[in-house]
């Protein structure tokens, strides 16, 4: 008999919860807003970042929270997303903050700067280390709230017309660069260009700029760059795990209930890993197809590094000094820079060094039984 009425109570708690989930959702408002991306739709990975948080967001509230994914173009141009979420014209915006770099140096954080952090050490100075109170506290000016919402690892050094051997070879170099490598480079001689994704190759093809970068062989092959430029770069230094943001206007967040912002930013978290993994899943072939048609891959100088590394230490202390918002958060930010590079070295380094090199051997001794 215990047994018995054990059963049917266990049975009506299952009757119940099944009652009850719709009934919970059903308490949610219906929510419309529009996201627009500073990606073209043709870059699978960096707008399929943004319409995965769109899905997650309404398969999550059973299609009471819908948010509707307008590419680089439909609404505004890629560059002018920011504007958008701030102004009211959409409710977020996925995009890259260091394309705003213009406004203030600053929000080259939340993408990353040169000689900067990994993907990883990005994602532990955010949720760990307090940099999403300082970058929340920067945003406020601007009415924005912003959740890291991607990152697409470390990134190459982009695609050149001509070799580069030099320091002196930067000079007059016309580049088309995001954030803050840009001002880096133009110590070294270098014109920075800032361009939209999708505007990169006519430029390239024109003549108009002389070298470009963007992410990595994944999406640099689909944008076509090696049919005009052979020579490709690594590393990009300035993006050594450069993140993308869901920016949300500060009025809209604050209007959506505690589950909704639960639920967005749990789609983003997502994005991010997604992201990441699919890069590092594509690119590796993605490089193979690039070189087979003839692409030269090299890495920068050690000279040519070096430079850029001093210049960048300059540039920053030099910001520091008369922007006070970035030095609240340069300071935090070096000194956990230099903690996770120590520890990196350590753990990851000598792991990722010793595969490198066994991995080496086991091809020169397979090439040489072939």
């Amino acid at each position: 008999m215990e047994r018995r009425s054990f059963l049917k109570k266990a049975a009506a708690g299952v009757a119940a919860g099944t009652v009850a989930a719709p009934a919970i959702a059903q308490s949610q408002p219906t929510v419309n807003w529009r996201m627009a991306a500073s990606w073209p739709k043709s870059l699978d990975t960096l707008y399929g970042g943004a319409e995965l948080i769109c899905k997650r967001v309404a398969a999550a509230t059973g299609g009471k929270f819908n948010i509707k994914l307008f590419a680089a173009g439909e609404i505004v141009g890629g560059l002018q997303v920011l504007d958008a979420v701030q102004n009211g014209t959409v409710e977020c915006g996925h995009t890259a903050a260091y394309y705003y770099f213009g406004k203030d140096q600053t929000f080259a954080f939340g993408t990353a700067i040169p000689f900067g952090l990994n993907a990883r050490q990005q994602y532990a100075w955010y949720y760990h280390a307090g940099g999403l109170e300082l970058m929340r506290d920067f945003y406020k000016e601007y009415n924005v709230v912003n959740i890291l919402a991607g990152n697409t690892g470390a990134q190459m050094g982009g695609w050149f017309r001509k070799p580069i051997k030099s320091v002196a070879d930067l000079k007059g170099l016309k580049f088309r660069i995001g954030g803050t490598g840009g001002t880096v480079l133009t110590r070294l001689g270098v014109v920075p260009q800032q361009i939209a994704g999708g505007d990169i190759y006519p430029a390239l093809e024109k003549g108009t700029i002389d070298a470009a970068e963007w992410v990595g062989p994944y999406d640099d092959e689909k944008l076509g760059f090696y049919k005009v430029a052979k020579h490709y770069y690594y590393p990009g230094w300035w993006e050594g795990g450069p993140s993308t943001e869901c920016l949300i206007g500060t009025k809209a967040w604050e209007s959506l209930t505690k589950e909704y912002q639960a639920i967005l930013e749990a789609a983003c978290a997502e994005a991010y890993i997604w992201m990441l993994a699919k890069y590092d899943a594509l690119n590796p072939p993605a490089l193979k197809r690039l070189l087979a048609n003839g692409v030269q891959l090299a890495p920068f100088p050690n000279e040519v590094m070096a430079a850029c590394y001093k210049a960048s230490e300059e540039n920053y202390e030099e910001v520091a000094v008369k922007n006070a918002k970035f030095r609240k958060v340069w300071e935090p930010w070096k000194k956990f820079r230099a903690e996770q590079v120590q520890w990196f070295s350590i753990a990851e380094g000598r792991f990722d060094s010793f595969m490198v090199g066994t991995q080496r051997s086991a091809q020169r001794a397979q090439g040489k039984k072939g």
